[in-house]
């Protein structure tokens, strides 16, 4: 997310420089290419500033919680079964969807926003519970979570 940021930071500053340089002024009414590029940079800077309240979200998120309160919470690493196939989801409150390598096992980034997110809240090792989607109602196992 850092890197996404720092990198819109400078597509934004350079698509402001060449909206307010002089040379590229529109030559005709038609000629609008330093009016897009305006909107261009103040769209990349909205995006930056989701992303900066995106980190700090990120960075505020107490990992050892769900040890101490012994249940599923923000921050919770949870391995689920599903029709007999085991993974592993990290629960945060932003960035789902985003597929983590830790070590050779593949984790799914799995928001508290989402139905499988928050239906994992509170849960303890050993649970069962149902999350229903669009085709289906699954059936998921709580294996463990740390």
């Amino acid at each position: 997310m850092k890197a996404e940021m720092h990198g819109l930071e400078s597509a934004a500053k350079a698509n402001k420089d060449f909206a307010t340089d002089q040379e590229f002024k529109a030559e005709s009414k038609y000629d609008t290419r330093s009016l897009e590029a305006s909107y261009l940079a103040s769209a990349e800077l909205s995006r930056v500033e989701d992303l900066k309240l995106e980190i700090q979200m990120l960075e505020e998120v107490d990992l050892k919680l769900s040890a101490k309160s012994e249940e599923i919470c923000i921050g919770s690493l949870v391995e689920l079964r599903h029709k007999e196939q085991d993974r592993s989801f990290f629960l945060i409150p932003t960035s789902g969807g985003t597929l983590l390598n830790i070590g050779e096992k593949a984790v799914l980034v799995v928001s508290v926003f989402s139905p499988l997110g928050d239906a994992l809240l509170g849960l303890k090792s050993g649970e069962e519970f149902e999350v229903e989607t669009p085709k289906e109602t699954r059936t998921y196992q709580v294996l463990n979570f740390q």
